[in-house]
């Protein structure tokens, strides 16, 4: 059974995936750090057929990251799809003139070196299978820098530019290495089907070789 391992998962866009990739076959490894609201996920995946675990971390304790990926490709199988998308915290979209060298060293941490210990954690078994994907989820300041939104302006970039590396180094090797971004609050753009075509989207793009960057919806100024 493929298994998709979601770092960031929550009630919103991370339950949304859960329940499309599990609809597809898919056994969910989700990665939070809340256990107690994991756990509720999970019991709302098994209610529905998903085959479904839940593993505390936090990504900016990268030992803990790579052991609940490790825990989870120990239990459910190796992890075929990563989905890497951690909710920035509020605090990294001050504005730049409050931007300190630490908040922007922890919002490093948070999105670049973050993904780069899941991915050396999950990759090796992905190169040994010749297939997987790993998908990043970005806001709109991955690709537009905003004054107002200083962490995510220096630290989504990196990210950024760290999958699309990976996208080149590993095309050859049938590795899907994606991108979405999502310019906005999803409730305020406004989808005829909400969060489920955001999921749907992400199931088609890890599914199928293509430019690395995908936009949901076209960048507008304004949009985070």
């Amino acid at each position: 059974m493929p298994v998709i391992a979601i770092i960031g998962a929550g009630p919103g866009l991370g339950a949304a995936v859960a329940h499309k990739f599990g609809r597809e076959g898919f056994a969910v490894a989700l990665i939070s750090r809340d256990q107690s609201k994991l756990d509720a996920l999970v019991a709302e995946l098994e209610s529905a057929g998903v085959t479904a675990r839940g593993y505390a971390a936090d990504v900016l304790e990268p030992e803990a990251l790579e052991a609940a990926l490790a825990s989870a490709a120990a239990e459910l199988g190796p992890i075929t799809t990563l989905q890497y998308s951690p909710l920035p915290a509020r605090t990294y979209l001050k504005p730049v003139l409050e931007l300190t060298p630490e908040l922007a060293l922890e919002a490093l941490q948070f999105s670049a070196l973050g993904l780069i210990h899941a991915v050396r954690t999950v990759l090796p078994a992905m190169r040994e299978n010749g297939d997987g994907s790993i998908i990043l989820i970005n806001g709109g300041t991955s690709v537009q820098s905003r004054a107002g939104f200083a962490g995510t302006s220096v630290a989504f970039p990196s990210e950024s530019a760290y999958g699309q590396m990976l996208h080149e180094a590993l095309e050859d090797e049938n590795i899907r290495v994606r991108q979405l971004v999502i310019p906005g609050g999803i409730p305020k753009l406004q989808l005829p089907n909400g969060i489920d075509d955001v999921a749907a989207r992400i199931w088609e793009i890890q599914a199928e070789a293509g430019e690395f960057r995908t936009m949901l919806i076209p960048l507008q100024d304004g949009r985070e």
